[in-house]
Parts: C-alpha cells; structure tokens; sequence
C-alpha cells in the first residue's frame, strides 16, 4: 500500500528563448494551474527553466530525482523534430524503464486537434522511483494530453495520459496521488 505524504512533482519547460528571457514562459504556469485543480493530495512543484541543452536537461531531470526526491517530472518543451529539439534523448539518457505508451497516447489525444501532432516524440521513463514524462511545449497541448478530449456534454471521450500517473507511481513504489474526478478521473484497478 502507497504512503500517504507530500509529493513533490519537478516541473522542468525547456526552451532556448524563454530561458534567455527573450519571451515569457507559459509552460510552467500553465502546467502548475492545470495541477492545482487536477490534484488534490498534498503536493508542492519543484520549479526550473532550461535551454534546449541535451546535457543541461539529463543533469536537471537527474537533481530532481536523485538530489531533490521528486516522485514525478513533467517536462514541456523540446520535443518536436527540430535540431534543438533534444528533450527525448535527454530523458532516455537518463531512465531505467521507457513507458513508450504516454508518448503514444498524447499523440493520439493530439491528433484530435491539428494534424503536426504525428511530429511529436513525447515520452515517458522510470529513473529509480521516479516517473518522468514528457509533455508537448504549447500550454493548450498540455492541458488537452494531460486530461484527455471531451465532447460537447464535458464527458471524457479519449482519456488523458493523468489519468494512469496515480497508479503508475504506486507502481514504482511512489505515494498515493488523489485526483479531482472533474477534471480528471485516476485509473486503478479493481481490488479482488
């Protein structure tokens, strides 16, 4: 059974611009906000803004886990198709399981809305006990593979990768994550 305690999620956005102050970042406030109503456990977010630095982001994502104890790591940023784009590899680099199937399912949810989500490559890893996942940079996109699509009623019809973090962390041995079932609804298996 998962311990009930203060999680601590490393929220990372990864951008040359906004890290040289060239442009406001939205990742990170918008991610923090879609949190805040999504989660109601006790929880405090781990803030940082990186450049398009595959070294840079490997050794960030390494102080969250190991040095700073994060049960969870979401990314923004870095990972469409383009040179800078490094923020997969970075995650790979570091990871001792790959989760293929977050990554799958936000391009899914995305396709939903424009049709360059198939130039994705988000995806998902284990580092200790730690899930790392990456999410698209755009806050909208965030939002919509975090929590999934809805139809005109507000009933979930493509479920968002969240929904399958609380159990995923329990899995590795992380403490129980309690979600708002408005915003979004945690899978865990039934007990037998």
């Amino acid at each position: 059974m998962s311990e009930i305690r203060e999680i601590k999620i490393g929220l990372v956005s990864i951008s040359d611009r906004a890290s040289k102050k060239v442009y406001e970042d939205l990742g990170l406030p918008n991610l923090k906000d879609w949190l805040s109503k999504a989660i109601i456990s006790p929880w405090r977010a781990i803030e940082k803004l990186v450049p398009d630095e595959k070294e840079l982001i490997s050794k960030t994502l390494i102080n969250l886990v190991d040095d700073l104890n994060c049960d969870l790591v979401l990314t923004t940023g870095g990972t469409g198709p383009a040179k800078r784009d490094v923020t997969p590899e970075a995650t790979l680099a570091v990871g001792d399981k790959e989760l293929p199937g977050f990554g799958e399912q936000m391009r899914q949810v995305s396709l939903n809305f424009v049709p360059t989500a198939i130039l994705s490559r988000q995806t998902a890893v284990i580092r200790n006990s730690t899930l790392i996942i990456n999410l698209p940079g755009q806050p909208k996109a965030i939002r919509e593979t975090l929590e999934g699509l809805r139809d005109s009623s507000g009933r979930n019809v493509v479920k968002g990768i969240f929904a399958a973090v609380p159990y995923g962390i329990e899995l590795i041995g992380g403490p129980l994550l309690m979600l708002n079932d408005e915003i979004c609804k945690a899978y865990r298996p039934k007990k037998k």
